[in-house]
């Protein structure tokens, strides 16, 4: 195989970038004086070139494509990564459910545990705000075939609303938990401590009673309490929260200043109601 010495090597490097500058200053002579000639050698070395020209156009356009395409991958990638670790943890948290039904299971079992039956409930639709002897009340219009009696428990789509006082053959009017006429034993749920909530006329009732070193957390939620049998536990009432002074309210779950249907749930439970609910015997004629 012939090689070329190691001087003349270097010469011709030496050579190659004055005869590439001639070149280019021919080129552009030529193209200067035979404009025709100039034109013909571009468009055939175009026709030259363009074969390689769409042979390398697709993968650079790939490349492009992947280069603009990265973020939304990137993100793609750490979408999946964040659902793969959710994934694995709400399959830690259902093995963990089915396990805790299973044990409450047994235990309901072993207790000879008596599920409650379901309560039954009737529709009513809200008509006006009732006035009579209460300030926070609402009227109730009954259809005829519908029976309620004092005590029933009125509910909306979002929990506790109050309880019928009154009933007529047309209508019945309901206490509402604001009123201050009203007093309903309730538990925290978060401390499984035991308060009193007591009408005020406002938007809030307010807490009271509580056992010390209990004191209601602020957001905590508040249900009924069975004690009194006035109530079944666990009926949602609204969440703590506290007034500028420091008193313990609750925030109503229920839209009582925008009632429109609500539920009456008979528990079957009597309890106390408010002396005004209670009806009083007709007085004996003097003979």
């Amino acid at each position: 195989m012939f090689r070329l010495s190691i001087p003349l090597r270097q010469a011709l490097s030496r050579l190659t970038l004055p005869v590439l500058v001639a070149v280019a200053f021919g080129t552009m002579l030529l193209g200067k004086a035979d404009a025709l000639l100039a034109e013909r050698a571009r468009v055939l070395l175009a026709d030259a070139l363009a074969p390689f020209y769409a042979a390398f156009a697709e993968p650079a356009r790939a490349v492009r494509e992947t280069i603009a395409d990265l973020p939304e991958l990137l993100a793609i990638r750490e979408e999946n990564a964040r659902l793969r670790e959710e994934n694995e943890r709400l399959r830690r948290w259902q093995s963990a459910a089915l396990a805790l039904e299973a044990e409450n299971a047994l235990l309901r079992r072993q207790l000879n545990f008596v599920p409650e039956a379901a309560p039954s409930f009737r529709t009513a639709r809200v008509v006006a705000d009732a006035g009579g002897v209460y300030a926070r009340a609402v009227l109730i219009a009954l259809p005829p075939d519908l029976a309620v009696r004092r005590g029933q428990i009125a509910l909306d789509e979002r929990g506790f609303v109050g309880r019928v006082t009154e009933v007529g053959t047309r209508s019945a009017r309901i206490l509402l938990a604001t009123d201050m006429n009203s007093r309903i034993p309730v538990t925290l749920e978060g401390s499984r401590a035991r308060a009193m909530m007591v009408g005020t006329n406002g938007p809030r009732p307010r807490l009271q009673f509580w056992a010390e070193g209990t004191r209601p957390a602020e957001g905590e939620r508040v249900v009924t309490s069975a004690e009194g049998v006035a109530f079944p536990a666990g009926l949602p009432i609204g969440v703590v929260r506290y007034s500028a002074s420091g008193s313990a309210e609750v925030e109503m779950f229920a839209l009582l200043d925008r009632l429109d249907l609500v539920r009456l749930f008979d528990f079957g439970l009597g309890g106390i109601l408010p002396p005004e609910a209670v009806a009083r015997p007709e007085p004996r004629a003097r003979r």
